[in-house]
């Protein structure tokens, strides 16, 4: 099935290129617009009133329809904000602890985390233990090692490690390892949700789960969430008045007042007031899959198709950099949306980004890892890597 006409919007937008950042910012389907002047629409209609609209209506559909994607079985816990750090982040703040507290995690969690946590080890505040995730093939046993070692307060983890792609399928076996039940455990889903089949029934209880809309989900910016572990009764210090919505818990005495209530679900993680346009996109693409029969296996397979496509047509250009010798991930099992090519430096890897720029096609780089991501407007047509082609 061909799902171009679902994007013509950004691909009018962007004739004559060849996207390949999806992964980083996916092309927004054309019912997004529409969403957007909705959520106009509704603001003007409801005014003050529209709060209670949106959690009487847009949360309790995107709850169930997020839960359904992850089998969850508990769609009251999922709780949204305009991006993963402030989620990461009330997380981390419901850890009381005087002394530096551990943090088990690896060296390739994208900025939301990796940044806040090497501050937070400048202050003191914790103890951060980073696993290397290389070589993949030993990572998991690597990683649970380290937590048996070290015993932390808290775990976090990628499902799909955003600068190689490589899928981590041992995320129920990981979290189930963790043996001390004050642990907290996260797994940054950003790059597995709508993009991998993820089903975390078995971890629901005991696992914290963020991901958004920016990537997979393709409705853009500030719309992102997490899943609460159920019958989670943990206090963020770092809270907003959303946190009081819905039924509270009992209030206990703290210095002979009163302590702050909050939610009895996930909404007590929630913050404040935020812009629910990034919400009104969310719902419509999640609407548009499910009325057009397309569930997150149907998308895997097919951007795992246009990987193999790329790769066939890259391998006839005898490109000395682009070519599967230099694969991040060559198991197409362990891999997610995008192709990461490793070179030998920085500066190689950004000169040759520039060069493909200059000839319209558009990926992006880390470091010394180019990036190429598929997504659902892409056919072999669409891939031309003439532009690429070495003599023998």
């Amino acid at each position: 099935m061909a799902y171009q006409h679902f994007y013509t919007g950004f691909l009018n937008a962007n004739k004559g290129k060849q996207h390949y950042a999806c992964h980083s910012h996916y092309f927004w389907p054309d019912c997004t617009r529409d969403a957007m002047l909705n959520y106009w629409d509704d603001s003007a209609k409801y005014v003050d009133e529209k709060w209670g609209y949106f959690f009487q209506t847009l949360v309790p559909e995107l709850q169930q329809r997020i839960s359904n994607i992850l089998n969850t079985g508990a769609p009251q816990q999922i709780v949204f904000a305009p991006n993963t750090h402030e989620l990461l982040y009330r997380v981390m703040s419901c850890i009381d602890s005087a002394a530096p507290y551990k943090v088990v995690s690896t060296d390739s969690e994208f900025h939301s985390f990796q940044r806040q946590a090497t501050r937070m080890q400048e202050q003191g505040a914790i103890e951060l233990i980073t696993v290397p995730t290389k070589p993949y093939y030993t990572f998991a046993s690597r990683f649970k090692a380290a937590i048996a070692e070290h015993d932390p307060e808290l775990v976090f983890f990628s499902q799909v490690f955003f600068n190689s792609g490589y899928v981590v399928n041992d995320v129920t076996d990981i979290v189930n390892s963790v043996t001390n039940d004050n642990t907290l455990i996260v797994v940054d889903g950003y790059h597995g949700f709508m993009a991998k089949p993820t089903d975390i029934a078995n971890i629901a209880h005991r696992a914290f789960y963020l991901a958004g809309s920016y990537k997979y989900a393709q409705a853009g910016e500030g719309a992102c969430f997490a899943h609460v572990p159920v019958g989670c009764e943990l206090r963020p210090a770092y809270t907003g008045w959303f946190a009081e919505f819905g039924e509270l818990d009992k209030p206990r005495k703290v210095g002979g007042k009163d302590s702050v209530q909050y939610s009895l679900d996930g909404m007590r993680f929630a913050g404040a007031t935020m812009d629910f346009t990034a919400l009104y996109r969310l719902r419509a693409v999640l609407r548009m899959f499910d009325d057009n029969g397309i569930d997150v296996a149907t998308v895997n397979e097919y951007v795992m198709g246009m990987q193999r496509t790329f790769l066939e047509k890259l391998a006839t250009c005898n490109h000395p950099l682009l070519n599967e010798k230099h694969l991040a991930v060559s198991d197409e099992a362990n891999r997610g949306h995008f192709l990461t090519f490793e070179l030998d430096s920085a500066d190689e890897t950004k000169a040759l980004a520039s060069a493909l720029k200059e000839h319209h096609i558009l990926t992006d780089f880390r470091g010394n890892r180019l990036r190429f991501g598929f997504g659902l407007y892409h056919t072999p047509e669409y891939i031309d890597l003439t532009a690429l082609n070495q003599k023998a």
